[in-house]
């Protein structure tokens, strides 16, 4: 998903440097988003697919070996027709303070972004009807599709939404954290840490675990050093997989 946050970004960055403006910056959110779900279903259709459905031996290795390859690819394109260089937009949005607190106005607009984005997400899971499918399909597959549900289908359109939430973060990031062809790597890492952290399959687990990350991150900046950031989320992770290898929120395999 890395390089698709970093594709979000270049597209919400091409976006108001050449076409709609610096203040129209929430125009192009959703532009992004969108042209990044649709490369998604490209991507999963003629790349991932495949793999699954032609009875390929060691389907697994080569779906990474395929990402891996995806990832090279992306980033040497955003290299070749962007350059190696760093890109700021513009503020989204002016500082402001609380209290005394001095808060930075794009982590603002990043924030709320946010929390439309997981409103609007947990409504489509929990209310419609392709929300159960996704929750039906993840628990049992098999039934899903006696149910009479495209299971490749729904593969399709849950790799395409889930891009396009890449795409929308390195979209409200992009101020802060800049647009170059390596940002991916970062927010890999940290989704990695993230999902290990809250639990495979457990979306409370992975807001929680986004959470405490931020804050062991932030706490170990003020009382230990700033330069070790990156690390202490790696000890956290490191601890948890000791002690609770499902992680907070996931949940033990049962086996007969």
């Amino acid at each position: 998903m890395g390089e698709f946050y970093m594709i979000g970004s270049y597209v919400q960055y091409a976006l108001l440097a050449g076409v709609l403006g610096w203040s129209l910056w929430y125009v192009a959110l959703p532009v992004a988003m969108v042209s990044v779900f649709l490369l998604g279903l490209l991507v999963q259709r003629f790349l991932l697919r495949p793999m699954y459905v032609g009875g390929v031996e060691r389907r697994d290795e080569y779906a990474t070996i395929v990402t891996i390859a995806l990832m090279v690819l992306f980033r040497n394109l955003a290299i070749v027709l962007g350059g190696p260089n760093q890109y700021a937009p513009r503020d989204y949005a002016r500082a402001t303070t609380l209290v005394t607190l001095p808060i930075s106005g794009n982590r603002m607009v990043a924030l709320l972004g946010t929390l439309v984005l997981l409103a609007l997400f947990f409504l489509v899971i929990k209310t419609t009807w392709i929300g159960r499918a996704f929750r039906g399909a993840a628990q049992n597959r098999v039934g899903i599709q006696t149910a009479g549900v495209d299971v490749l289908r729904l593969d399709m359109l849950a790799f395409g939404v889930g891009v396009a939430l890449a795409a929308a973060a390195g979209a409200l990031l992009a101020p802060d954290f800049l647009v170059y062809p390596e940002n991916g790597a970062i927010s890999t890492f940290k989704g990695f840490e993230i999902i290990v952290i809250g639990g495979l399959g457990s979306i409370l687990g992975s807001i929680v675990g986004g959470i405490l990350l931020g804050v062991i991150e932030a706490l170990g900046s003020v009382f230990l050093s700033p330069a070790y950031k990156d690390l202490y989320g790696f000890v956290l992770l490191i601890a948890l997989l000791v002690f609770r290898p499902t992680g907070l929120f996931g949940e033990r395999e049962r086996t007969v």
